[in-house]
């Protein structure tokens, strides 16, 4: 019963995949997912031993500083910094990261914070996602692999903190390091391109004073000692999710 379950998930699988030809799904000729392009040797494999992580430090983040949402685009050719994309809306407008103010009606405390997607460990985008498109790596990262997004924007309306975008028109000039494609969705991949070549998100380079990027798994990492030392919290963390990105000062 279970093979021929598996089966009929895979010849399912196999249909929405032929959709996808004939939907929109148009990566630019010679782009390819950056883990299959640049596939790790055996030795180098990601595994779960490693759980990466972002420490934010909202008091050290200035309200109207946008320098980690201009690095972001700049690095992963979107928004803005990027010649690529138009919109008939600007509700079509990417968004891998965007800054959000937050003020206490109490006390008209204002913080200002930047939000992404927050890589959590039971991602309910994964969870709701019919084709697999949406993926999270062992070492935490969520992604979507555009070559089987079919579009149906399923982990959109389940994301809680709205952290993807669809693509809604036709794109030029991609980075080699971030392919996007009319008719997928797309969100921060946590510059998955610069961890697995031992380096840090550009958001993160932009911005050391108020971020930190570490490994969660590793006790010694300057990530755990500040989060053991002073604290971290999660945005939602009711909904125990795990977030891989955590906040101080909220």
């Amino acid at each position: 019963m279970n093979t021929k379950n598996e089966l009929n998930n895979q010849a399912r699988r196999n249909f929405i995949g032929k959709i996808a030809g004939v939907t929109g799904l148009a990566l630019a000729p010679g782009f390819v997912l950056h883990q299959v392009a640049n596939a790790k040797a055996p030795e180098d494999a990601v595994t779960n031993k490693v759980r990466w992580g972002i420490l934010i430090n909202t008091n050290k983040c200035a309200t109207g500083c946008n320098d980690c949402v201009s690095a972001c685009e700049k690095e992963n050719a979107w928004g803005s910094a990027s010649d690529n994309e138009s919109h008939s809306a600007k509700e079509q407008k990417a968004q891998w990261i965007r800054k959000v103010t937050l003020t206490d009606k109490q006390t008209g405390y204002v913080n200002s914070l930047p939000l992404m997607c927050q890589h959590c460990e039971t991602a309910p985008c994964v969870d709701v996602c019919p084709t697999g498109a949406s993926m999270k790596r062992e070492d935490g990262i969520v992604l979507v692999d555009k070559h089987i997004c079919i579009g149906c924007r399923y982990c959109m309306m389940a994301c809680p903190y709205k952290a993807r975008s669809f693509i809604h028109e036709e794109l030029k000039n991609q980075s080699v390091n971030a392919p996007r494609g009319l008719g997928t969705v797309e969100s921060c991949t946590m510059c998955v391109h610069r961890i697995d070549n031992d380096g840090t998100p550009a958001c993160v380079e932009a911005c050391s004073s108020a971020m930190t990027f570490g490994d969660l798994n590793d006790a010694s990492s300057k990530i755990s000692i500040e989060l053991k030392q002073n604290g971290g919290e999660q945005i939602r963390a009711d909904l125990g999710l795990n977030t891989g990105v955590r906040y101080q000062g909220i």
